[in-house]
């Protein structure tokens, strides 16, 4: 998994609450297993019309925003069915991190595992946020997930909060399987010294 550390990027804001799994990425092109190739298919039935031709209205397809690696959007993105698919979708199209108001928990979870990462602040600063990166697409949004914290130009810094475990997971590379591999020897030391009692609960 990609290590999040310190990420400087325009934005892209999506003005749209209780954005769903479905919307970002429709269930008629989750018949995969790889991470890669879903980006194309992101918001496909906002961002593309009946015929095919994408939607200029569609602010994925504003070139203003052409190249944004960070999304801003309203309240409770990610609601809907669980698919991971949905932070593979947003990955593979080249985002980072979502700023919101808040998210659904599952969507939470599985983006985190997959270096994509959620920062949920409070609602006015997210439309404040999304207001100024309208006004000035260029506008650069700093994230430095070892601070917590999110910077625009010389502005206060705005803290955001993230779990401890999610947080050293993002910082270092790592999704579950690659924490327990890291710790082998760890693992290998313990089964050496448990009783087997302990290791058939284990």
């Amino acid at each position: 998994m990609q290590p999040f550390t310190r990420l400087v990027a325009t934005a892209t804001p999506l003005r749209q609450e209780n954005v769903d799994t479905d919307q970002v990425i429709p269930a008629r092109f989750l018949t995969g297993t790889v991470k890669t190739g879903l980006g194309s298919h992101l918001f496909n039935d906002w961002r593309y019309r009946g015929d095919g031709s994408p939607d200029p209205c569609f602010v994925l397809n504003d070139p203003r925003f052409e190249g944004a690696r960070i999304l801003i959007a309203g309240r409770n993105f990610g609601c809907g069915s669980s698919r991971e698919h949905a932070p593979w979708a947003l990955t593979d199209y080249g985002f980072r991190a979502i700023i919101a108001p808040s998210f659904a928990d599952i969507f939470c979870n599985n983006a985190l595992k997959n270096s994509l990462l959620p920062v949920a602040l409070p609602s006015q600063t997210v439309s404040d946020l999304m207001g100024r990166v309208e006004a000035d697409p260029r506008l650069e949004i700093v994230i430095d997930l070892a601070s917590q914290t999110v910077t625009v130009d010389d502005g206060a810094a705005l803290s955001f909060e993230i779990d401890p475990f999610r947080k050293q997971c993002l910082l270092e590379g790592l999704d579950d399987i690659g924490y327990a591999l890291k710790r082998q020897a760890s693992i290998a030391a313990y089964e050496q010294t448990a009783s087997p009692s302990a290791l058939s609960y284990a």
